[in-house]
C-alpha cells in the first residue's frame, strides 16, 4: 500500500471510529489478530491482543466517561508500513471511568499512536497516552507545579 493509503487506514481510526462513533468500522480496518503496546515510563510496555471486538469495548469504556470525546489529528506521518499520529482528545467527564466518579470537567488528553498497516488493516500498534496529565485535570486540588527562580533549587507549589 502506498503512503497515503496507510494515513488514510489511520484516519478511519481517529475520525470514523473514534470521532463518528462507528464502532463497527473497526470490523474493516483492524485486524482479528492485532496486537497493541501499551507504552508507559517504567515498567516494560504491557502487550496485548486487541482484534476489533476487544477495540470497541475499550472505546465504549472511555465513551461512558466522557460521551463528547472528539480526537484532533495534530501531525500524521507514514514511512514504509507504519503510520505515527500526534494526536489531542477533548472531552468532558460525564460519566465513571476507571472507578472515577463524575467530575464534569472538561479534559485535554496528548496521545502518540504507531499503527503498523498490513493488507489495508492495523495489525500493531504502539500507543502512548498522557493519563498523568488526565488524572492532573481530574484532581487538580492535587496537582503540584513547579516554582523556582534561576540558580535556586526547584520546588513543588501548591497550585
Amino acid at each position: 500500500m502506498t503512503f497515503e493509503a496507510n494515513k488514510a487506514v489511520a484516519r478511519r481510526f481517529i475520525e470514523e471510529v473514534w470521532n463518528e462513533r462507528k464502532l463497527e468500522v473497526a470490523n474493516d480496518i483492524i485486524a482479528p489478530d492485532c496486537i497493541t503496546h501499551q507504552l508507559r515510563s517504567g515498567p516494560t510496555p504491557v502487550t496485548a491482543p486487541r482484534g476489533p471486538e476487544i477495540l470497541k469495548h475499550h472505546i465504549t469504556e472511555w465513551l461512558a466517561g466522557f460521551p463528547d470525546m472528539r480526537f484532533t489529528i495534530e501531525h500524521i506521518i507514514a514511512e514504509g508500513n507504519l503510520v505515527m499520529m500526534q494526536c489531542v482528545g477533548r472531552g468532558k467527564h460525564m460519566g465513571s471511568w476507571l472507578g472515577i466518579p463524575p467530575t464534569g470537567k472538561a479534559i485535554t488528553i496528548q496521545t502518540e499512536i504507531i499503527q503498523r498497516i498490513a493488507d489495508g488493516r492495523i495489525a500493531e500498534d504502539w500507543v502512548l497516552t498522557d493519563f498523568l496529565g488526565v488524572f492532573q485535570q481530574l484532581y487538580e486540588r492535587h496537582t503540584k507545579m513547579w516554582s523556582g527562580r534561576k540558580g535556586a533549587p526547584v520546588r513543588y507549589r501548591e497550585r
